[in-house]
């Protein structure tokens, strides 16, 4: 039953080779043997999942046609699940359970999916290391002395280690592709609004995207099919029908395509190892019929700096909710409405948390929003129309997913670490488009990875060339 994907395990199920309770033992199993060290999960929802499992096995003519009946899911503990501790790792919402599911839970639910755990993260996904998060540091199962990355660190290594079937991330700029990237798993971050946010703990409104962490390519398009479509609480989600990924999926279509790797990307400290392997990449896709051609885009410093602004900005609107009197702690100092606010988020949010609320707070403030704020979309604005440009006359961009491998916790101490860290990843989801990475190979050990940015709504494309490169590279599998 070692490292199944989702397809595959589905297949042994509707076998009945395995049952679905034998699923779930043996990744609680490995939960309680290996997560002591990771800490991938906030929560384990065991006694859930079992009796989840047993209405399988005991219904199996029923729910055998439900897409992700008796498969165990983890997800981001970012995402609303009813009565189910929902924390952003933080400790302001340490003890918060939500009345009601995140759209994208509820589609994961009516497909009979088994919610295993809540896995650990960034608190409210504010860094790319999962250092921040107030229960502990998660860990890099391929080497435990190094970072998993982040925001999504906890769903991604919870994949590498073999602790779930399939997992959900979100992504803001970087944070899905970033630690499936350094945990050696396929992470697909979908166009914005392909996939909705409602009741998902917003970090930046007009950048958060869900999206799969998984073990394969099949996977990321089985569970896009899923989560993908129109939700009428959330107005910024597309109103056309989706395409059937996992049906469409194929190598066929990569035969003259016509892909554009950015010189400035390749320009940048790369590690030897990641340049490598993603030169190694590069030429299967030559074999496989694509054609590679090196453009010039806006350099990736300005994504930078609009990421530390507009997000920032974005953080300081969007935790001004949790006030201890509609979300969050309930504050000790009550002599004052000024006092009793600076208890609850003094005690509630972290150091890195209050940086970017003060970061965002200034950005918008008056006198100063016309300087940083309103600069700061003017020039994303003109990443969206340089993305738009290339992509008008390519079918994707090709681009490593990160500088290096994965960190040690000493560079995480860097207050722009996540910028640096996510370099490659920032331009394409300031403009909103969808990226896919899948694993490019080992450097010293560690997973690399190479990514995929289509237009938008181009995510059959970037999946049918994950595709292709993982049909000849294979799965990065760590035997633990």
């Amino acid at each position: 039953m070692e490292n199944l994907s989702i397809i595959e395990l589905r297949e042994k199920l509707l076998n009945k080779e395995i049952s679905a309770k034998e699923i779930v033992n043996y990744y609680l199993s490995r939960i309680e043997r290996l997560d002591k060290e990771l800490n991938s999960y906030i929560t384990v929802n065991t006694e859930l999942s079992l009796n989840k499992a047993d209405e399988f096995d005991n219904n199996f003519e029923k729910f055998k046609n439900k897409k992700l009946s008796g498969i165990p899911i983890a997800v981001k503990d970012v995402f609303s699940t009813k009565d189910i501790l929902t924390t952003a790792a933080s400790h302001i919402l340490d003890n918060y359970k939500p009345v009601y599911n995140s759209t994208v839970i509820e589609k994961m639910l009516n497909e009979e999916a088994i919610i295993l755990g809540k896995t650990n993260l960034d608190q409210f996904c504010h860094g790319s290391s999962t250092v921040t998060s107030y229960y502990g540091t998660t860990r890099n199962p391929w080497n435990k002395a190094c970072l998993p990355g982040g925001s999504s660190g906890g769903s991604a290594a919870a994949i590498s280690a073999d602790l779930c079937a399939g997992s959900l991330g979100t992504e803001t700029a970087g944070s899905i592709r970033l630690p499936s990237s350094w945990c050696g798993n396929v992470g697909l971050k979908p166009t914005y609004g392909r996939v909705s946010r409602y009741g998902i703990l917003a970090m930046g409104s007009s950048l958060d995207s869900p999206g799969p962490i998984v073990k394969t390519v099949k996977d990321a398009a089985y569970l896009l099919n899923i989560i993908a479509g129109y939700d009428k609480r959330d107005f910024t989600t597309y109103k056309d029908t989706p395409n059937d990924y996992y049906k469409s999926l194929t190598k066929d279509t990569v035969k003259g395509m016509r892909l554009a790797i950015p010189k400035e990307y390749l320009e940048l400290e790369l590690e030897d190892g990641v340049r490598k392997n993603f030169n190694n990449a590069v030429e299967i896709l030559k074999k496989a019929g694509a054609i590679i051609e090196e453009v010039s885009i806006l350099d990736p410093k300005f994504a930078m700096a609009v990421y530390t602004i507009t997000c920032r900005s974005e953080v300081s609107s969007n935790l001004a909710r949790y006030d201890g009197t509609r979300y969050g702690l309930e504050g000790m100092n009550k002599d004052t409405v000024k006092t009793y606010y600076e208890s609850v988020r003094g005690d509630g949010f972290g150091e890195e948390n209050k940086r970017r609320v003060m970061t965002g707070t200034f950005s918008l403030s008056a006198g100063y929003a016309d300087d940083y704020f309103k600069k700061s979309e003017q020039v994303r604005q003109l990443i969206r129309e340089d993305f738009d440009n290339v992509l008008s006359k390519y079918d994707a961009i090709v681009a490593p997913t990160t500088p290096s491998v994965a960190l040690k916790d000493k560079d995480a101490d860097n207050p722009l670490f996540g910028e640096i860290a996510d370099v490659l990843a920032e331009g394409s989801s300031e403009a909103g488009l969808p990226g896919l990475t899948v694993p490019s190979g080992l450097s010293n050990g560690m997973p690399t990875g190479i990514q995929f940015i289509g237009t938008h709504l181009a995510e059959q494309k970037i999946l049918d060339l994950g595709y292709t490169v993982e049909q000849e590279i294979g799965r990065l599998i760590l035997d633990i």
